[in-house]
């Protein structure tokens, strides 16, 4: 992925996908104290999920995290490829249908226990469903058998399925233990040590890791959800790493202490509608949204340009799935914004809501730039703030919203991940977004095993959500870390993930 080194006097415009969290020693400790006891402490805007249980993860950036405390029998690289991780070889048999992992060695969990082929199948047939609990992957459906032989697993498929070994990237997890929720125990490169809701999360080095260790012995991830705290924790030196900045936050820092790498976020950024509530049910009310937003205005003034524009539910980091002419589908035009309202019986305009998270500054600055330039067609926007945990209550489950403003990210290396949430039955599908057509192209494109016609209807999907103006698309975020100078090795991934084990000091 393509990464820029940028000096902090230039003036950036924001986000971060990778590193969140904090420190394990003490402000008062000092970047230097820590260095030498090889510690780091990063900032993180938001605090993990309630429950630590990696099948049961909501937030993107609880994965994030929890990328180094689990792995399943494959894992993604930074160059957006799947490898062996707990298996040590994958064979795939002509016809797809059969798909054998042979079981590394000697791989231990982070309490001791040496991963075997129980605690495998547990947690693959954990997430397919038991036939009394609902499945957590649906997509393991395809799974119509599967047996152990020696130290091989053998998964016959129903049909082929071209995306099916992103799915094995599931955590592996040990069968017989019950703490997942809050003591979590998973065979990466970093163990959990403690958290404190609200405050703190520890991670430590793990030692008997079978693969290339870590580089720092203790990772503490402090949770400051004030953005101007973030950037103070910086300064005082307090913290070693901060992600998701501004470049408002960016441009506070002290030139000579830090620099700052540049990625992608990862995210589909947008002004997601709620499309069963008025006015938000009618397909030209929400085109005229669509028209009246404009995306570049909003990375000028918000984000001093850096950022990927987008126009449908798509990033450019998925290559052949992304379809860059839908990002101009909607070019900015008052004039026909106001024609699509009149005809939908709104010619003076209306009033509406952006619900959006309080700590992901982000997404309020693009709130705020989107509610004053609905102003021109008559829309008055208001913008409601709320805690995380609100938002995901009453936004993302309880689909209680008009709309509102934020980024989706992908679990797994598939355009399906993305796309799927839009099916009208699924239970991600928080906007209410329900079209036959789409529903149709949707069980098509699961079906298919070529992977050609496949991505050719991934592409049908976008341009459907594109052409009915499911949300208004705004962009894919520039990923911007704020990284103390002597720490090294920040990596970016065509996901949101934040890798530490690849972070280390200079001395």
């Amino acid at each position: 992925m393509k990464k820029r080194f940028l000096a902090i006097f230039l003036a950036l415009g924001m986000a971060l996908t990778l590193l969140a969290g904090c420190g394990g020693s003490k402000a008062a400790d000092g970047p230097e104290k820590r260095a030498e006891a090889n510690e780091i402490t990063i900032g993180l805007a938001e605090d993990l999920d309630e429950s630590l249980d990696p099948h049961m993860s909501v937030a993107a950036g609880t994965r994030g995290i929890m990328f180094n405390v689990f792995e399943g029998l494959v894992k993604p690289t930074p160059d957006g490829d799947l490898v062996p991780a707990i298996a040590s070889d994958v064979h795939v048999s002509d016809d797809g249908l059969t798909y054998t992992f042979t079981l590394r060695q000697g791989v231990k969990f982070h309490n001791g226990d040496t991963v075997e082929m129980e605690d495998v199948l547990y947690s693959i047939r954990r997430n397919a469903g038991d036939g009394e609990n609902d499945p957590l992957i649906p997509e393991l459906a395809v799974i119509s058998d599967m047996k152990a032989e020696g130290d091989q697993l053998i998964i016959t498929l129903s049909e082929p399925n071209t995306e099916f070994l992103a799915n094995m990237t599931l955590a592996i997890i040990p069968a017989d233990y019950d703490k997942q929720a809050t003591d979590p125990v998973g065979t990466g490169p970093y163990k959990y040590v403690s958290r404190v809701v609200q405050d703190n999360f520890v991670l430590e080095r793990f030692e008997d890791y079978w693969g290339t260790p870590g580089k720092v012995d203790k990772v503490t991830f402090k949770i400051i959800e004030k953005a101007e705290s973030l950037v103070q924790g910086l300064q005082s030196g307090a913290l070693d790493l901060v992600s998701h900045m501004t470049a408002t936050q960016i441009n506070q820092l002290n030139t000579a202490d830090f620099h700052v790498e540049m990625g992608t976020m990862n995210l589909v950024q947008a002004l997601y509608l709620n499309n069963a509530v008025k006015p938000f049910d009618d397909v030209r009310v929400r085109q005229a949204l669509c028209y009246a937003v404009d995306k570049q205005a909003i990375l000028d003034l918000a984000f001093d340009g850096y950022g990927s524009l987008l126009g449908s539910s798509m990033f450019p980091a998925f290559g052949k799935y992304f379809d860059e002419s839908l990002t101009d589908y909607y070019p900015h035009d008052i004039a026909e914004a106001k024609e699509l309202l009149t005809e939908a019986g709104y010619p003076n305009g209306f009033d509406m809501t952006i619900t959006v998270p309080s700590i992901h500054q982000p997404h309020v600055d693009t709130a705020q730039v989107i509610a004053q330039q609905l102003q021109d067609i008559g829309v008055n926007a208001t913008i409601q703030p709320v805690e995380w945990s609100s938002w995901k209550a009453d936004v993302y489950s309880g689909r209680q919203f008009q709309s509102t403003v934020i980024g989706l990210d992908a679990h797994t290396l598939t355009a399906r991940d993305l796309l799927q949430r839009f099916h009208t039955p699924e239970h991600g599908n928080f906007i209410n977004y329900s079209n036959a057509e789409y529903d149709a192209l949707y069980e098509k494109a699961i079906a298919c095993a070529d992977d050609a016609e496949q991505t050719q209807i991934y592409r049908q999907m976008e341009r459907n959500l594109t052409e009915n103006a499911a949300n208004v698309y705004i962009q894919d975020l520039a990923d911007l870390v704020a990284v103390r100078n002597g720490l090294e090795g920040p990596t970016f991934y065509p996901m949101y993930v934040l890798d530490v084990s690849s972070l280390y000091w200079n001395k």
